[in-house]
Formats: C-alpha cells, sequence, structure tokens
C-alpha cells in the first residue's frame, strides 16, 4: 500500500473511533481537555483564542471555551475562504451559524474577518499526531496553508498551535511533508504534551 493509502486508511481507522464515542465519553473527556489546557500560561492569557466547531465526533471545546468570556477573550471560527486557507471570525454562544461546504458550521455574515497572523492561540483539530507536533489533518490543507508564515519564525511564535485530540489519536511517528506546519503543543484528555521537549523515553529507545 502506498503512503497516500496509507494515511487515507489511517484517517477512516482514528475517525471511525471517535465517532463511536459515547455522550458520556465525550462529556468526561471534555472535562480532561480543560484540565489540560489549565496548564498552558497562555490559555488564561491570549485576547484572540481560535478554535473550531466539534463535528464528527471531535473533542468537544465547550468546557474549555465557557471561561474565556468571563477573563475578556475572544473566541474565533474558521471561515473557508479563497485558495483553500482559513479566515477567523468573532462567534459567541447564541450567534447564527450554517454549514459551509463540508457541512460544518460557520458564523453568519460575520462583521470582522481575521487573517490567520492576527490571532494568539489556536486549537487545532486533528485526526492524528505524534509527539514531536506532526499532525494527521483531514486531507484538505487548510490549516498547513492559512499558518505556512509560521514555517518561517523561530517557533514557538504567536498565534501558538495546540492540537485538540483524545488521547488515543496519538500515534507513535508520523511522517513529516515539507509543506506541514507543527504544533508547538498537543492537549488531550489526559495531558499537556510540550511538542519542543523530546519525549524521554522515545530519546531511550533511539
Amino acid at each position: 500500500m502506498d503512503a497516500p493509502a496509507q494515511r487515507r486508511e489511517l484517517r477512516q481507522r482514528l475517525a471511525d473511533r471517535r465517532r463511536a464515542l459515547s455522550p458520556a465519553e465525550r462529556i468526561a473527556a471534555a472535562q480532561g481537555l480543560r484540565r489540560s489546557l489549565e496548564q498552558l500560561p497562555e490559555y488564561f492569557t491570549d485576547v484572540r483564542v481560535a478554535g473550531y466547531w466539534a463535528c464528527q465526533g471531535e473533542l468537544p471545546l465547550n468546557l474549555a471555551l465557557a471561561p474565556l468570556a468571563a477573563r475578556g477573550q475572544q473566541f474565533l471560527l474558521p471561515v473557508l475562504g479563497e485558495g483553500k486557507r482559513l479566515r477567523f471570525a468573532p462567534w459567541k454562544p447564541g450567534d447564527a451559524v450554517q454549514a459551509n461546504r463540508y457541512g460544518i458550521p460557520e458564523p453568519v455574515q460575520p462583521v470582522e474577518l481575521l487573517e490567520p497572523f492576527r490571532l494568539d492561540l489556536v486549537l487545532v483539530p486533528l485526526l492524528g499526531f505524534d509527539r514531536r507536533g506532526n499532525r494527521l489533518g483531514y486531507g484538505g490543507g487548510y490549516y498547513d496553508r492559512s499558518f505556512a508564515f509560521l514555517n518561517e519564525q523561530v517557533r514557538p511564535t504567536e498565534p501558538l498551535l495546540v492540537g485538540i485530540a483524545y488521547a488515543f489519536q496519538e500515534l507513535p511517528e508520523l511522517d513529516e511533508e515539507a509543506w506541514d506546519v507543527p504544533l508547538d503543543f498537543v492537549a488531550t484528555e489526559r495531558e499537556l504534551i510540550d511538542c519542543s521537549t523530546p519525549d524521554p523515553e522515545a530519546e531511550t529507545a533511539a
């Protein structure tokens, strides 16, 4: 099986496992995710925090996002743009949304659309990850195109990219592609993983 076919099969397997989770498991994971994000100082201080609308079994952000408004932070959702790039629109509970071409809700007639470089913290959806910050996305390349400018900068910088995943989505190793934009951290229901810090166990094994 060639590499693209292997990635498609891996995406399908991880997506199926995610969709099979019970509501109780999702709620417990959302609680754990908030505890993991609370280990990240930027979660409390960054002004513009972008996330995603959980679909197809993605780890819900609702519990993690609940405190943002009280702290004066702004939450934003991605909006599909030209050239398979994303821009980000402010959104709060109760604001109208409509499904985009992929069936993912987006804010309706946003008053403002921010370019990715104007964000401070981005909670990034994914299907798989490794501890070096490599991300298995959905195959569209939207996030890699939108945040490609970060590959020309010393990381970590702003915006900080934090992958959001269930612990079972961790993979031993993902092959890096030239266009990939690595994650700075990954937050799961169990832990906050600093992708810039080598895994001692992995180094020992090597």
